[in-house]
Order: structure tokens, then C-alpha cells, then sequence
């Protein structure tokens, strides 16, 4: 018998990933009396490992997550050891994730290049950053200055930015017009290294007495470049290769570059995840969160009890915050979604729309002192009395 037909008499025995690690790891010249004890160890284990039939999974998984998550430290924002980014950590974090939160407090993004860009220097990584970086007027402007005889505005460009980040005329001219509503393409002119915009009479004979000054404070954050929601960018070295870590989030405009490795770029705003990606690549995410977090802080939580809370919130095909608005709120027992929060409102409407509850989940068995669904619960055991009976009578015989 050959090794690879040892594998095949223990595939039902096994999940197929388990046997592909093993493959991986044990030796290709191992004896097979070796091979075949490896394999029996991995089934005792395995087996051990299984949850037994009617097991508080539920139960389990919020005690394992929620007990450690109180020993988290208070030390919640820091960025991989960079002061000057900040991102949301330890249980803060958490309760963002279970939750659902769709505004973070500091969304981000870690972007990785892809070859041959994974291989540049420094310098050209930083580049690339400021590629990425949300780029306002302001920034490319070295002055503007308001023109109130003839009703104009002039800003004068730093060439140079304009040229390393490869900003073009049109686009610069096309926010402007975004933002500044009224004007039209006539009435905005480069010269040079300067851009001139006549205020058109019709904003001039608005009601304000110089509107022309509010137009200056309004063209300094015109955005002129980069990608939206990303404020900042900094580069940092890791396992020998350039990742360029940010303050903001928006997943699918970053993916868009050419530079960018798709693969591997990955952010912390769950919902981007789920519209680019979709609601798989969202559980892994959230899987992916919480994991590291509690990891992060030196914890030790069974993989299984995460993935069994962002089964729990993706299961629906959308995210959903363990909150009254999310699963709590699709629960089909009245009670059950009573226990949670807001009892009066769910039992009112409950006893409104005639809602029957089956006392079918452990909060309803607990509220009315029955037998929980789990464990010995789960069985029911009747005794045929006539037949104990006849059994005695056969043992006085």
C-alpha cells in the first residue's frame, strides 16, 4: 500500500484540508506504520475536537469572546507602532465590528503593490502614496489672492506638486466646476502657472456683500486629485517589501489603480468589503477582525466561536449587527427578541399582530421555567409503564 492510498482510506475520516496540511507537512520518504500513527493521532484529535450533539454553541461562543474582551488593555489606538496614525483596537473595535457599524471612528487601509511596483524604492513608494492621498487645492496652491475691481480669484500653482502627482488641467478644472456652482468651463483660465476664475455677475448680485470671498475659502477645499475619504498615507516597511498604511477607506477606487495588488489590499470597513467583494469575503473580514484583535492583545479564543458570530451576522446574504436592529430584530420568537432589550415595545407589537411563540429557543424556556432545548433537552424519553410492570412480575416469577 502505497502512501497516497493511505490518505485515500483516511479521506472519511478526516476534512480534506486537514489531510492536505498533513500531506504538506509530514515527510515524503515516512514509513507508513509512522504515516498511518500520524493519521490516528489526527483522528483522536479531530474527533475530540467535534461539538457534541445538543451543545450550547451560543452560549459557548459569547462567553469565550466576551470573558477575555474584558481583560483587554486601554491602550485602543495605536497604528503597527507609528504615532502619527491612529486606528481603533481591542474592544472598542470590537464592539464596532459586532455591531455593524457603518461610520468607523478611524477607518483604514493597508495597500500592497504588486509586482515589479513591490520592489520599488522609497522614494518611488512615496510616490505612489501621494497618488493615493485625497490631494486638495490648497495643497498644489502657493497663493491665492482675490481680485475685487475686476471680480476675480487667481491661484497660483506649485508646478512641481502638480507635475509628481500627475494632475491634469482638466480634472483640476472639472472639481472646480463641481464645487464652485454658477461657474462655467469659459469662466475658469490657466495662465501659466496660474489659475483665474472670473465670478460671473450672476454670483456677484447674490445677497452676501462680497461673495467672492466665500468662493476663495470654498476653492481651497476643492479636491483636485487622489482618491476620496483618504486623508492620509505613510509607507511602511514590512517583511521586506513597502506597505503604504492610511488614515480612510474607499476600497474601490484604490483597487482601480494599476499599481495596487488586488489579492492582498484589504481595509477595515467591513460594508466596503461587502460591496466590492461581497457577503463571503465580509464574514472572512469579520472573522479576520476580531481574530487578530483578540490576538493582538496575547488572548487565546477557539477560531470556531468567531466564526460562529460572523456565520451568525452574514447568514441573512447582508451584514447584520448583533444589535435590536439587526439579528436580534429578525429572531422569530417574541420572547426571545423581548429578553434582548426593549421588552415592552417587542411584547406590545407581539400581542397586537397575534403573534404565536412556540417556546422553541432557551429564552423562552427560561422565562417559563421549562426544559432547554439543549443537552439531555433535546431528548424525550417516554416509558411504556404496562411493560416495567410485566418485567417485575417476571422477576417475583
Amino acid at each position: 500500500m502505497t502512501n497516497a492510498q493511505i490518505f485515500e482510506e483516511y479521506s472519511g475520516k478526516l476534512p480534506e484540508n486537514l489531510l492536505e496540511e498533513i500531506k504538506l507537512k509530514v515527510p515524503k520518504r515516512i514509513s507508513k506504520d509512522k504515516l498511518k500513527k500520524i493519521l490516528d493521532l489526527a483522528v483522536e484529535e479531530y474527533e475530540q475536537s467535534l461539538v457534541e450533539p445538543g451543545e450550547a454553541v451560543g452560549l459557548i461562543a459569547a462567553q469565550s469572546i466576551g470573558e477575555p474582551a474584558t481583560q483587554m488593555t486601554l491602550n485602543t489606538k495605536h497604528f503597527s507602532g507609528v504615532a502619527e496614525m491612529n486606528v481603533t483596537l481591542g474592544l472598542p473595535r470590537i464592539i464596532e465590528v459586532v455591531d455593524a457599524r457603518k461610520t468607523l471612528s478611524t477607518p483604514s487601509m493597508n495597500i500592497y503593490l504588486k509586482p515589479p511596483y513591490d520592489k520599488a524604492s522609497k522614494e518611488e513608494v512615496k510616490n505612489f502614496a501621494n497618488r493615493i492621498k485625497e490631494t486638495h487645492l490648497n495643497e498644489i496652491a502657493t497663493q491665492i489672492d482675490v481680485d475685487l475691481a475686476d471680480q476675480k480669484v487667481e491661484i497660483t500653482l506649485d508646478m512641481d506638486k502638480i507635475k509628481a502627482l500627475e494632475l491634469k488641467q482638466t480634472v483640476i478644472k472639472k472639481a472646480i466646476k463641481k464645487q464652485i456652482r454658477g461657474l462655467s468651463e469659459k469662466d475658469i483660465v490657466f495662465e501659466k502657472d496660474k489659475i483665474v476664475l472670473k465670478i460671473p455677475e450672476s454670483l456677484s448680485k447674490e445677497q452676501e456683500v462680497d461673495p467672492i470671498f466665500k468662493i476663495k475659502e470654498k476653492i481651497k477645499d476643492v479636491v483636485v486629485g487622489g482618491i476620496h475619504n483618504i486623508t492620509q498615507v505613510l509607507p511602511v516597511l514590512e517583511n521586506g517589501e513597502y506597505v503604504i498604511k492610511t488614515a480612510g477607506s474607499n476600497l474601490k477606487a484604490v483597487l482601480a489603480l494599476d499599481f495596487v495588488d488586488p489579492s492582498r489590499t484589504i481595509t477595515n470597513n467591513i460594508f466596503e468589503i461587502y460591496d466590492v467583494l461581497g457577503i463571503e469575503a465580509a464574514r472572512q473580514a469579520i472573522f479576520n477582525e476580531i481574530y487578530s484583535l483578540i490576538e493582538q492583545q496575547g488572548l487565546n479564543v477557539d477560531g470556531r466561536h468567531i466564526q460562529l458570530i460572523s456565520d451568525a451576522m452574514c447568514v441573512s446574504g447582508k451584514i447584520s449587527g448583533i444589535t435590536r436592529y439587526g439579528i436580534i430584530k429578525s429572531k422569530s420568537s417574541a420572547l426571545s427578541r423581548a429578553a434582548f432589550e426593549t421588552p415592552i415595545r417587542h411584547l406590545t407589537e407581539a400581542a397586537l399582530s397575534g403573534e404565536v411563540d412556540e417556546f422553541k429557543s432557551v429564552n423562552d424556556r427560561v422565562m417559563v421555567n421549562g426544559i432547554l432545548p439543549v443537552g439531555t433537552g433535546l431528548v424525550e424519553i417516554s416509558m411504556d409503564l404496562t411493560k416495567l410492570n410485566q418485567g417485575g412480575d417476571a422477576n417475583e416469577e
